[in-house]
């Protein structure tokens, strides 16, 4: 997933989000910081909520039932995938991927998943604590190789 999916997956999304949370356009609009208009043209598909916009809808509704089947879980991984490079981030446990992961394969006790829905991968340890994460496969198989 690049940037412009991610951010494409987003414009499709907000409408639905501010109805599954009974917002009106202008409470939608004033809780992700643009102007209403703004907001009206998204949603008819003329605008772009932008990288900045898509950033804010998935951490405001970070518990959206909508963003979650979008992403295959919280979009908080794949935002950290695409805005850093590998080894920049410290994430914090997991629950092992039993529900939107697929384990690709391990090596010394480590594991490459690949989420079902976005098709990002990461790596986990014996203790499912994530070790990275990126949308290129050659790239997590190069970090375990070194782990």
């Amino acid at each position: 997933m690049t940037r412009e999916e991610f951010i494409a997956l987003c414009d499709g999304k907000e409408k639905m989000i501010r109805t599954e949370y009974g917002f009106s356009q202008q409470k939608m609009s004033e809780v992700i910081g643009i102007s209403k208009k703004k907001l009206v043209e998204i949603e008819k598909g003329r605008r772009s909520l932008g990288w900045t916009g898509s950033v804010a809808l998935c951490s405001i509704f970070s518990d959206s039932d909508i963003l979650e089947t979008a992403f295959g879980g919280y979009p908080e991984e794949i935002i950290k995938s695409l805005a850093f490079d590998q080894g920049e981030i410290i994430y914090k446990k997991t629950m092992g991927g039993h529900v939107w992961w697929r384990e690709l394969e391990q090596k010394n006790g480590y594991k490459i998943q690949q989420n079902i829905i976005s098709k990002h991968y990461r790596i986990l340890d014996q203790n499912n604590q994530r070790i990275g994460a990126s949308f290129d496969y050659e790239e997590i198989k190069l970090h375990l190789d070194h782990l």
